[in-house]
């Protein structure tokens, strides 16, 4: 009888196990993960040509050219990806830039034209579309090169502009050089 007695206490510690721990539990049929990543907010930055030649010409005449492309890289992610690019000179001279060794930023004439590439949404507007709508540099005031308006998230801008040196009649001759700056906001 010691065997029924040890029988009985085993089954009975079974049946109490199977109390505590339940019925098996059943299987999820679905399972949610949180997934999460980050867009990184980069810059917003201007390039243009380093240097640029314009040509020759003689005193009292019109020289000009394009000073090669200018590219606004707008990596912000912003909801409002609007910016404004500006252009500003300094006054071109040669020798000991004496008056007749001087043609004033004044006197030089920009348009940007239009785009020749554009990435990303919104309204990218040139500063001056065509030669009828160039406007005088200044050395502090800046002129409009071009805009970008409204869309969101990157997007970019290039245009090759065109300075027109109106050459004063009393210049000397030389090479003149001056500096002009693109920037953005």
């Amino acid at each position: 009888m010691r065997f029924a007695k040890i029988f009985v206490v085993g089954a009975a510690a079974a049946a109490a196990a199977v109390a505590l721990t339940g019925m098996p539990a059943a299987a999820a049929p679905t399972d949610d993960t949180e997934v999460t990543f980050e867009i990184l907010a980069g810059t917003l930055d201007i390039t243009a040509p380093a240097t640029a030649d314009l040509g020759t010409g003689e005193a009292g005449t019109v020289i000009d050219g394009q000073i090669g492309p200018v590219t606004v890289d707008d990596s912000r992610a912003e909801p409002d990806a609007s910016w404004e690019a500006t252009v500003t000179s300094t006054d071109f001279t040669t020798g000991t830039a004496t008056p007749t060794e001087t043609v004033l930023a004044s006197q030089v004439d920009y348009w940007s034209g239009p785009a020749t590439a554009t990435t990303g949404n919104g309204t990218f507007t040139p500063g001056q579309v065509n030669a009828a709508a160039a406007a005088p540099l200044d050395d502090t005031t800046p002129l409009t090169a071009f805009t970008h308006t409204g869309g969101t998230g990157n997007n970019t801008a290039t245009w090759n502009p065109t300075l027109e040196v109106n050459v004063p009649l009393a210049n000397v001759a030389g090479v003149y050089t001056g500096t002009v700056t693109h920037s953005v906001a």
